[in-house]
């Protein structure tokens, strides 16, 4: 496979302003993305985006250069991720495009895609827009230039379809929820969602103002959340991130229930109705979840880090239901994508049949302490290839002897290096993955 120049494991992402995150490359961007749909055709995208201040301009760039493609533009404003996987399909259109860089800060922004289907480009697609970003821009004749229309009603559209993903007779009357918008794309659809369904619902973090996307809140922050789950003597909270494609809950002790645990939640309710073929985790996958699953006679397999990898291995197998630790969970017999507001309806939905608290739900997991640590790094694969920090892993897996597992890798969308360790003993946990952590940071400053 040819390297990519442009495109990581989750679309284009990066500072604003630095590298190719400003608008003279995502005007030639959208230009690109729209000579290799149209093929001769006349077609439509949408384009959605998160709060960020930035999402302004590279709308506008994003429209301008579709336009000069001969494509017609459907804008979207603020919406989920999600969101426009949904619309994409069920508005027919050709391509829908994000405007996020999802859990990061907002001096950081990016560019996702959906095809058709709305699911992630194939790599092929991806090569093809970057063979057009390496081409002289120019633009059709004035007749076939695309127009730009804003769907008002997209969502209430939205909001209807996460409601139907649970049953009908399902309702959440009598619960008290505490929901952190993470002052990002599910500030005015989450609550809409959750209340009609008949639940108290408390908000956090839903008054974005273009700069607050996930500053000390949301699925990454979700401290202040766990204080107002108790304060509030709620039955759970739920922290969705910056563009709502993760979530994470809070029991009603205020403990933090993440990506894992959640994947064990709504695998064992599947299992108890006969509708669970296996299950996909990442390599980040907590050992405790495996030995869970192992235990309940789940198949289960890790993919690389990264939600289009875990679709690819769901696909492979034709299952439904896979998942990451950071709150990116799929469940493809719902949606086509991660989705934070569905994968917590899920969650709700088993608490409702079961009669049972978050709390009593994941007890049943054992989770291994587990401590991460990301290394600033410019070049990351190369530092992870160096002999000092290849001897210094060797070293740590070879103290550990199969009572743990060691990561390091190269981030898909930050310029770091994630140090991983995973044991029984959290100190020794904690102190091997410091250790690696400084060889791989000296390493770096070395390579510099």
């Amino acid at each position: 496979m040819v390297e990519q120049k442009y495109f990581g494991t989750d679309g284009i992402r990066g500072r604003v302003g630095a590298s190719v995150i400003n608008p003279e490359f995502i005007l030639k961007l959208g230009w690109a993305v729209g000579r290799v749909l149209t093929n001769g055709e006349r077609k439509k995208v949408l384009i959605g985006k998160d709060t960020r201040v930035s999402g302004y301009m590279f709308e506008s760039a994003l429209e301008a250069g579709l336009s000069a493609a001969g494509v017609d533009i459907h804008l979207l404003g603020p919406m989920p991720t999600p969101a426009i996987a949904y619309l994409t399909r069920t508005l027919r259109a050709s391509a829908g495009i994000v405007i996020s860089a999802s859990h990061n800060v907002f001096s950081d922004n990016g560019i996702k895609f959906f095809s058709h289907r709305g699911e992630k480009l194939g790599r092929d697609i991806e090569s093809a827009i970057e063979r057009e970003l390496s081409k002289p821009m120019e633009t059709v004749e004035s007749e076939y230039l695309g127009k730009a229309t804003r769907i008002d009603d997209a969502p209430g559209r939205y909001i209807e379809f996460c409601k139907s993903t649970i049953r009908s007779d399902v309702r959440l009357n009598g619960l008290k929820i505490i929901l952190d918008c993470a002052n990002g794309a599910t500030y005015h659809i989450a609550p809409n969602v959750f209340t009609e369904l008949g639940a108290e619902v408390i908000t956090l973090a839903s008054e974005p103002d273009g700069f607050n996307i996930n500053e000390r809140c949301g699925s990454t922050h979700p401290e202040v959340l766990q204080k107002i789950v108790k304060a509030e003597s709620a039955d759970l909270g739920i922290a969705f991130d910056g563009d709502g494609d993760r979530v994470i809950l809070v029991d009603d002790q205020g403990r933090v229930v993440d990506g894992d645990e959640i994947l064990y939640l709504i695998a064992k309710d599947r299992l108890a109705s006969g509708q669970l073929e296996g299950v996909v985790g990442t390599v980040m996958s907590n050992y405790g979840l495996e030995q869970s699953f192992k235990e309940l006679g789940v198949e289960f397999v890790r993919a690389a880090v990264g939600d289009r990898y875990v679709m690819e291995a769901l696909r492979e197998r034709n299952w439904t239901l896979g998942g990451e630790a950071s709150g990116h969970v799929v469940c493809l017999n719902k949606t086509t994508t991660g989705d934070g507001i569905v994968v917590a309806l899920q969650v709700l939905a088993a608490m409702t049949r079961s009669q049972q608290s978050l709390r009593s739900l994941v007890k049943g997991m054992g989770k291994y302490p587990q401590h991460q640590i990301n290394v600033k790094t410019t070049d990351a694969n190369a530092v992870l290839a160096h002999p000092n920090v290849m001897q210094a892993l060797s070293l740590v897996e070879s103290e550990l002897d199969n009572r743990g597992r060691v990561l390091l890798r190269a981030s898909g969308t930050e310029p770091v290096t994630r140090v991983m360790v995973e044991g029984k003993d959290t100190a020794l946990v904690k102190k091997y993955a410091s250790e690696l952590a400084r060889v791989v940071e000296k390493t770096a400053g070395m390579m510099s």
